[in-house]
């Protein structure tokens, strides 16, 4: 896993097996606003929203995507953009 605090993005190096349920696994945790798909070359090969209003009917038709996509090769990469943190100073 590769964190970049500028952007908050973090990549993930996945194999093609791992994609899909790495995949669900960020959905579920709910953090993550846009996933980018990268194959081994750096590539993009999709890249999706996972707005608050994303539920499981709009995600279902990306995951078999992703599931068609896993096949064709080993090597991934996940990057997940994450909600911006809200930080602020207090003043006391």
């Amino acid at each position: 896993m590769t964190t970049n605090e500028e952007t908050n993005q973090e990549s993930f190096k996945v194999s093609g097996k791992e994609l899909l349920s790495k995949i669900k696994e960020i959905y579920k945790e709910g953090k993550a606003r846009k996933i980018i798909i990268k194959n081994d070359k750096g590539e993009t090969i999709k890249e999706f929203s996972l707005k608050m209003g994303a539920i499981g009917l709009v995600l279902a038709p990306k995951l078999a995507a992703i599931g068609a996509i896993a096949a064709m090769a080993k090597d991934w990469t996940i990057i997940i953009e994450k909600e911006p943190t809200n930080s602020f100073t207090r003043n006391s």
